[in-house]
């Protein structure tokens, strides 16, 4: 089956979490205590997802070491060395790399990007996140992060500043003329000037525009500052909701509100996160995730919730429910605000002890677990999808490779079964995925043929 030109289909992406997204997943049967170290691990993992056809490979990130580290593996190896990794093993599948607009500085970012996109032939994408917490900001010279709103304004200016950059280069600026003896044509590369709040950046980037035009830009958050961003300048939104009504207020902001900014709402996906336990059948589905959640650190759980919420680990009875009366609002949270929402609506909701709350989670923040038969999977996917609360989901397998296996050995040939899924890519890059056309140049400063000569 081939999906008709122009027919809206499911972007499904997956999330390499190291050995699988549940908290115990490197202590299960088929986990790996050390696939966070090997690229092996990696590439076998993007094989499958390319093989189903997958949109595209994420790695989250962050610049920490966390105390998560005494109960699981942490985030280890830099995201796009792995991924120039992969593009090496595979040729079609999208490569999604997580860089912090907090602790980077553009041009570094923009240059990375675009060598991953040369490399991989069209295929990179960036997703721009900020990073809250004191531990962070100490490896960077400051004793605090700045606050929520002042992340979210250098992110905005960030990604503007790497866009700019990456259109330093004309598309026709590498001559590669051997005969006449010219490379590149100065005329067609340009400064950028840039001069805002947060960055002074003269450029041009020193490498030529990339196989896209542009990086896919990502971004993840769902906070008025984070929907604000997505909203400006996201071609794909990775977000989190537990309920169908959560998810689709969510697609209607960032729609509307690109809408509202001018944008072709059409132009960026959203695609909230899913957790997922799906070997058939369904009653092996359930006795899976119970396995996983029984594997769950107790302690872990209550320390990483009690972060989350920001309060001591010491105040969660774990057989009771949250105490409501220590925990503010998501305003008052200077990070992670997308989760405490997601997570406390659940709570609430449902009336959840602290330990019921953490095996429903996985053991993680936030995002939505899902167990069951093939088909189960399948209708969830399908609800979500043709209700507007989701143009694809950024799939979290609880054990990897082994769920994203049983992931495209049955569930994927359902969706096809539906004609909601591709049978086959129908481009090379990450935009063709998407549906993304190749952008423009975009001219942002006064055209500076001289610059390489100053």
């Amino acid at each position: 089956m081939t999906l008709p030109p122009g027919r809206r289909h499911l972007h499904l992406n997956v999330n390499i979490f190291q050995s699988g997204i549940f908290a115990g997943a490197w202590r299960a049967p088929d986990g790996d205590p050390h696939a966070a170290f090997s690229l092996d691990h990696y590439i076998t993992t993007a094989r499958i997802a390319e093989a189903a056809k997958l949109d595209a490979v994420f790695l989250a990130d962050t610049p920490v070491l966390t105390p998560d580290v005494a109960h699981r593996p942490e985030y280890a190896l830099e995201p796009t060395v792995i991924l120039a990794g992969i593009a090496a093993h595979t040729s079609r599948i999208g490569l999604i790399a997580t860089a912090s607009t907090s602790y980077n500085e553009p041009y570094n970012i923009a240059r990375r990007f675009a060598a991953l996109d040369h490399l991989s032939r069209g295929r990179a994408g960036f997703n721009a996140v900020t990073t809250a917490g004191p531990a962070a900001a100490r490896n960077f010279g400051l004793d605090q992060a700045p606050a929520h709103r002042d992340r979210y304004r250098r992110a905005a200016e960030f990604v503007e500043t790497v866009g700019e950059l990456w259109d330093s280069w004309d598309d026709d600026a590498l001559i590669g003329d051997a005969a006449r003896g010219v490379f590149a044509d100065p005329a067609r590369i340009h400064a950028i000037d840039h001069r805002g709040e947060f960055f002074r950046v003269r450029g041009p980037l020193n490498t030529p525009r990339s196989p896209q035009g542009r990086p896919v830009l990502v971004q993840a958050g769902g906070s008025p500052d984070g929907i604000e961003l997505a909203a400006a300048h996201a071609e794909a939104v990775f977000s989190a909701a537990q309920t169908l009504d959560e998810g689709t207020a969510y697609y209607r902001a960032i729609k509307s509100r690109a809408a509202a900014l001018g944008r072709d709402p059409k132009g960026s996906s959203c695609c909230p996160g899913c957790r997922r336990s799906s070997p058939p059948p369904r009653d092996e589905a359930l006795e899976r995730l119970n396995r996983l959640q029984d594997l769950i650190p107790l302690r872990y759980g209550l320390d990483r919730l009690a972060a989350l919420l920001g309060i001591d680990a010491d105040a969660l009875d774990p057989d009771a429910e949250l105490p409501w009366d220590l925990i503010g609002d998501a305003e008052d949270v200077q990070g992670l605000q997308t989760f405490f929402t997601v997570t406390t609506g659940l709570a609430r909701r449902e009336r959840l002890t602290a330990r019921q709350l953490i095996r429903r989670l996985g053991g993680g923040l936030g995002h939505r677990v899902v167990a069951g038969s093939p088909a189960d999977i399948a209708d969830t996917i399908e609800e979500w999808f043709t209700a507007g609360a989701a143009d694809g989901f950024n799939l979290m397998p609880d054990v990897l490779p082994s769920g994203l296996a049983a992931f495209a050995e049955h569930v994927v040939p359902e969706l096809r079964r539906r004609g909601l899924f591709r049978d086959d890519y129908a481009g090379a890059t990450l935009r063709d995925h998407f549906g993304l056309a190749r952008p423009p140049v975009a001219r942002h400063a006064p055209d500076t043929a001289e610059v390489l000569a100053r």
